[in-house]
């Protein structure tokens, strides 16, 4: 193979202006495509044995804007515009999954700036992995093949390059280099492309099903509770929701729509399953479970944060740590004690994650509507208080004279081991994150989370907790996203998209 030669690419496609922003999401997925079918095309060559002698590559389309003026923008939108004179650009991938998305923030680039933006191709290659929307293995029918060429395959082809998916635009640690455009989106292509393909690998469902709000539990039961009554909403043409769908793409269509089951299913559930009620817009909601654990919390909004949802919520249980409360009383985080670990040299824990007046409203209104009680009448279930997180699941058999103090002084009012992470990088995304736990166990007075205790606790609360959720979700669905995606969660430079 010649290594001195250049590589062999689509033919080159200049950049073209653009002030309409369907256009330019045309133009983006024009490029996509193109570049994306010419990989697997020499990629099934590559198979056939005839072997490139020079490498073959292909890049990302990206967005780029030019902005000359110092002049102010309508800035009651947190995004939509860029902060100060300069060239700002991101690459793009998977234009057809998010073109809402892309449209909606190139729209509102045109409209603040009044100027266009440019399409192009970037100097940032496809990894080839990438250019398969599912497991190359799968796609390209490796395993069907007798032998690999000798050719190794990094040879030849791009492939992908952790080094250059980092995330130090959301940390805030990116500084570009001289002469080079200012980030325009939290995440550049190949890092949206790796979440996309972890999480079809986590939670058994493609990243097409996603909706934009998001519930994370850690608890089978509110699995099957989401799943019973996805069901019997499916069941009663329920106007909001057009489809169920549940890990291995088996899909339960509205009775409305008229659309028979698509079977599907696994053998084995993956290792954070999902489940998405589906609506039109992806304005629907998905439910994952995340097992125990901080890192698992932290791993799976790693990479639905790439999504960019409008909202996530935690669902789960807690020890009671005040003895005025009682089993299946909720708590409301108001913040956060972290002492879980998974984010500490991302977001340091003496970076405040503060409650979100829009999330906080929609959860206690949800409580109300769905316990029956309101005003001072529902402090009788419901406690606003911080909530603390360990990393530690038998926190209780340590040296509870430490922890105790620390829990006191905190003023925390309920310990759990994830809800922090989920809150911690929806605040390090800029996703609106909220909490609702349900007390499962005091174990500091006595009252501990033993087999039959539980079954009936859960029995009683699971369901009811979940239609909070749900009702939640509700109003979160119809509030204005302008006022959801508020300013709380930008820091003083930001990018231009949501």
């Amino acid at each position: 193979m010649q290594l001195d030669v250049p590589p062999l690419t689509p033919e080159p496609s200049g950049p073209r202006a653009f002030t309409d922003a369907r256009a330019a999401v045309s133009q983006l997925q024009w490029l996509y495509d193109r570049n994306t079918g010419f990989l697997r095309s020499h990629f099934q060559s590559y198979l056939d044995g005839d072997i490139p002698q020079r490498r073959v590559r292909a890049t990302y389309p990206y967005v780029r804007i030019r902005n000359d003026s110092h002049v102010r923008v309508d800035s009651r939108l947190s995004y939509g515009f860029v902060a100060s004179p300069g060239v700002y650009e991101t690459t793009v991938t998977r234009p057809d999954l998010f073109e809402d998305y892309l449209i909606e923030q190139i729209g509102l680039l045109i409209a603040n700036h009044g100027q266009p933006v440019e399409i192009g191709e970037s100097d940032e290659p496809i990894p080839l992995h990438f250019a398969y929307r599912r497991d190359i293995n799968i796609e390209a029918d490796l395993a069907h093949r007798a032998a690999m060429p000798d050719t190794p395959l990094r040879d030849v082809f791009d492939t992908p390059d952790l080094g250059a998916m980092d995330d130090a635009i959301v940390n805030g640690t990116y500084h570009p280099q001289p002469g080079r455009p200012a980030p325009l989106a939290l995440f550049r292509a190949a890092r949206i492309d790796y979440s996309l393909h972890r999480l079809t690998h986590y939670t058994g469902t493609r990243p097409e099903h996603f909706q934009n709000f998001v519930i994370f539990t850690n608890y089978q039961f509110y699995v099957e509770a989401f799943a019973k009554t996805a069901r019997r909403w499916m069941a009663d043409g329920h106007d909001a929701y057009d489809c169920f769908v549940e890990p291995g793409e088996a899909i339960t269509w509205n009775a409305r729509l008229g659309k028979p089951e698509q079977p599907g299913g696994l053998e084995r559930l993956p290792q954070m399953p999902a489940y998405h009620l589906v609506a039109p817009d992806h304005s629907g909601i998905t439910l994952i479970n995340i097992g125990v654990g901080p890192s698992n919390a932290r791993t799976i909004t790693d990479h639905v944060a790439v999504l960019r949802p409008h909202a996530w919520l935690m669902l789960s249980h807690c020890a009671g740590l005040r003895n005025t409360q009682k089993l299946g009383d909720y708590v409301l985080a108001h913040g956060y004690v972290r002492e879980d670990h998974v984010l500490d040299e991302e977001l340091p824990v003496w970076v405040p994650i503060p409650a979100l007046a829009e999330m906080q409203v929609a959860l206690e209104q949800a409580v109300a509507e769905v316990t029956g009680l309101s005003g001072y009448e529902l402090k009788r279930v419901m406690r606003t208080g911080t909530v603390a997180s360990v990393d530690n699941r038998n926190w209780e058999l340590s040296d509870q004279g430490a922890i105790i103090r620390r829990l006191s002084q905190s003023r925390a009012v309920a310990l759990d081991m994830e809800s922090a992470a989920i809150a911690a990088n929806g605040f390090r995304f800029r996703v609106p994150y909220g909490t609702l736990l349900c007390v499962s166990d005091k174990p500091l007075h006595g009252e501990l989370k033993l087999a039959g205790m539980a079954g009936e606790f859960y029995r009683q609360r699971v369901g009811q907790h979940l239609d909070i959720g749900l009702a939640a979700i509700e109003r979160l669905r119809t509030q204005e996203r302008e006022r959801l995606h508020s300013r709380k969660l930008r820091s003083f430079a930001e990018t231009a998209f949501q």
